[in-house]
């Protein structure tokens, strides 16, 4: 103990003796790090996102959609496509509901617009607001949760009333911090008032959308201010996950025969799970990971160059301590731990650094997307590693060449 502590204390004055050279080896032992790290920190992080943006919509729903997703797998990766099929229509929604008798709930929604701008007295929003008309159940089955005021009635929906309920994101920009004397008040979203009668939760922004940037209207409010001709969106959610495989399937069938499908035709509608989105978009990732851990080793390269360069620098300029320390006692294996242990505190003080900056770097990301820190605990653990294993492989040699030098030699040494 008392040796390395000893090896340790010259290591760190060797290194503040050297500060510039040490510094530039550091600096890029913690830029090949930092990339490392940032760049699967940054991948951690969408993954929590995409979990924790599609568990929102429940792990035991699934929507019927008129986009046409497909997934191919090549070998030059994963192809994923979204085409445009035919159109779900108010009748066929309806129809859809009415007739799937599995025991599940049924919400039907349709998107409006997105680019609305609501308004109340004389502050407004900007025109990126996205109005969607839900019916009943809709809050149900998407998990939206109200932090003041109420869900829709049956009768305000079926009768297209004028109400209206808001995202936090827009109550907190149109009512500044006393977002809840926004229940009862009107506002108008584009050239149509309404009366807030809830201000959703806020969830944050999404890949599917920003829920604290919508107002929710009634359905029928919806069909007749922004067309009948929209698709509509069916979400379904069973009360056991172990159903949801067998209500998918069914909710397929019976759909196919709302709009009179062939035998043999394919369908012009998908049937989509949270799951299955899911996996296509780890699935990119992993390729990512890849692209990270080559940029990684391949700057860890540079720094072994550069670190073993610096400790055969450093092995010549200290030539005559070594042989001093030699006169007096030292053996060789002790001078190679010396220059092991300078060579690995380099590395794991440019590998510190590198961490540090990679998960800040990384973690910006989950900051705009409303997710808690990322710590990468797996590739901390990997980035230190690697740098221990580059200290020592970088300063293995030079170690070893200033063990072997003869003291009389190195004496003589100027």
């Amino acid at each position: 103990m008392k040796e390395f502590y000893f090896n340790l204390v010259l290591s760190m004055r060797s290194i503040r003796t050297n500060r510039l050279r040490s510094s530039l080896t550091i600096i890029i032992i913690a830029l090949g790090i930092m990339t490392l790290v940032g760049i699967l920190t940054t991948i951690e992080v969408m993954k929590a996102g995409v979990n924790s943006n599609f568990s929102s919509m429940g792990v035991n729903s699934f929507q019927i959609t008129s986009d046409i997703i497909k997934k191919k797998k090549r070998h030059t990766g994963i192809n994923f496509s979204v085409n445009e099929g035919k159109n779900i229509t108010y009748d066929e929604a309806r129809t859809f509901k009415e007739r799937f008798h599995f025991p599940a709930s049924v919400g039907i929604s349709v998107s409006g617009t997105s680019i609305a701008t609501v308004h109340y007295l004389s502050e407004k929003t900007n025109p990126n607001v996205r109005v969607i008309g839900i019916d009943e159940t809709y809050m149900t089955v998407t998990d939206t949760k109200l932090d003041y005021g109420r869900n829709f009635s049956t009768l305000e929906i079926e009768s297209g009333g004028y109400v209206c309920i808001l995202g936090s994101g827009i109550a907190k920009k149109l009512f500044k911090s006393n977002i809840s004397l926004a229940v009862n008040q009107i506002v108008s979203v584009g050239d149509v008032k309404y009366r807030v009668v809830g201000i959703m939760e806020s969830k944050g922004g999404s890949m599917i959308m920003d829920n604290d940037n919508t107002v929710l209207i009634p359905l029928n409010t919806a069909r007749v201010y922004y067309g009948v001709g929209n698709s509509y969106l069916l979400s379904v959610i069973v009360p056991d996950v172990k159903l949801k495989d067998i209500a998918s399937q069914e909710a397929e069938g019976l759909f196919r025969t709302v709009r009179k499908l062939p035998l043999g035709t394919v369908n012009n509608f998908s049937v989509t799970q949270n799951n299955d989105l899911i996996s296509v978009l780890l699935d990119i990732t992993k390729y990512i990971r890849w692209a990270a851990i080559i940029i990684g080793i391949i700057t860890l390269l540079g720094s072994v160059i550069g670190l073993m360069n610096i400790m055969l620098v450093s092995v010549a300029e200290r030539t005559r301590e070594i042989g001093v320390s030699k006169a007096l006692g030292a053996r060789s294996s002790t001078i190679k731990r010396q220059f092991l242990t300078e060579s690995v505190l380099i590395s794991l003080m440019g590998g510190a650094a590198g961490v540090i900056l990679g998960m800040l770097l990384g973690n910006i990301l989950g900051y705009f997307m409303h997710i808690g820190f990322v710590v990468p605990w797996l590739w901390i653990t990997i980035g230190v590693s690697l740098c221990a294993f580059v200290g020592v492989i970088s300063g293995i040699y030079p170690a070893i060449k200033a063990s072997k030098l003869d003291p009389i030699v190195a004496l003589r040494y100027e």
